[in-house]
């Protein structure tokens, strides 16, 4: 009998790491042997090994086609051949009967070598507009899923699903009670939970410290502030916890909050949509990104599910307004996010993509 393995890949950002970590375990469950190509620096050298020990993760070349002038430009196509390089030698050795691209750049190397070997790629992209990584690799895909119907004017509308969004299980597990200990808040306030992605947001971090001391009257703060990005001498306030990163601890802490204020990557607003969370968000600006958090968020707000406060606009005043009226706004936000669409599990989108093996 045939060995049945699946090689994943995607990286650079928790967002293309997060629906991959959140569907691994079907797979492992099904009996598959699961291989991870991911970059030598990107956080998803970090998370996989760390979730997932058993399996391998291969780290390739991988480079960066950025949209403005850099030297790099000049080097990191050779890094993508390189890519390309390692990819098939690792493909020819390992031998899946498929390939799953979260996106990325890392991904890119990896669906042309899949290409060139005759493996079938389904690849997913999970804003509104394609990432220029997933532009490259999707005349290499076999098939394409989206999470928003918005997507398909973007996509080969031939081979292109929207599926909807997935959620992990794991989500649905966290304790309320759990997470306030955890953060040692022991009052009845209301608690609000900021987070400004993996890599963390002077923006949002400096608005939420500059409110502070007003804030902490009526609620309890959990701040996800990005790593490097501690102030040790802020330990001290009642009602105030701090944290770089959270990883096991994140369904506890989401069940513990009570508000989210949050970027815009398309997976977090589905978690907390899923699990009814009234949410501000600040999606990351068109100068720092190619606008996919602008357009996600802005479809958010259109459905009624998240109020919106873009980063040009974000100060010290405007901040604890935005946070004043998310709490003014919840039951209008609750009776909404109650009527949306609910998510898939990863068992769904296991089968969704096993539909693309090649029949023998």
């Amino acid at each position: 009998m045939m060995k049945k393995t699946i090689v994943f890949t995607g990286g650079g950002t928790a967002g293309h790491v997060s629906l991959n970590q959140a569907i691994i375990p079907s797979f492992l469950e099904a009996g598959y042997e699961v291989h991870y190509i991911g970059s030598k620096e990107g956080i998803e050298k970090e998370i996989i090994p760390q979730a997932f020990p058993q399996i391998a993760y291969h780290a390739i070349s991988s480079g960066k086609l950025r949209r403005y002038f850099s030297t790099k430009n000049f080097s990191d196509p050779f890094r993508v051949l390189a890519g390309i390089a390692q990819a098939s030698a690792i493909l020819r050795k390992v031998k899946p009967q498929i390939i799953f691209s979260k996106g990325g750049f890392v991904s890119v190397p990896v669906v042309m070598a899949a290409k060139m070997a005759g493996i079938p790629v389904v690849a997913h992209e999970s804003d509104v507009t394609p990432g220029l990584a997933n532009k490259l690799a999707l005349p290499f895909a076999s098939h394409i899923f989206t999470v928003f119907k918005e997507t398909l004017k973007y996509v080969p509308t031939e081979k292109s699903t929207c599926t909807g969004s997935v959620i992990r299980p794991a989500l649905f597990s966290g304790n309320r009670e759990s997470g306030l200990q955890y953060c040692g808040f022991s009052n009845n306030k209301p608690t609000i939970m900021i987070m400004g992605g993996s890599l963390g947001s002077k923006f949002i971090n400096d608005a939420v410290r500059a409110n502070l001391e007003e804030l902490l009257k009526t609620y309890n703060i959990i701040h996800l502030c990005g790593k490097g990005n501690l102030e040790p001498k802020l330990d001290i306030l009642a009602g105030y916890k701090q944290f770089d990163y959270v990883t096991t601890e994140l369904p506890n802490l989401l069940y513990a909050s009570d508000y989210i204020i949050s970027r815009a990557g398309s997976n977090s607003i589905f978690e907390f949509l899923a699990l009814e969370k009234p949410m501000l968000l600040i999606p990351l600006s068109a100068a720092q990104s190619r606008g996919d958090q602008i357009l996600n968020a802005r479809l958010f707000k259109s459905q009624g599910l998240a109020l919106v406060l873009e980063e040009e606009s974000v100060n010290k005043e405007t901040f604890l307004t935005a946070v004043h009226e998310l709490r003014d706004k919840e039951p209008v936000l609750m009776k909404a996010m109650q009527e949306a669409e609910k998510p898939k599990l990863p068992d769904d989108m296991m089968h969704l993509i096993l539909q693309y093996v090649k029949k023998k």
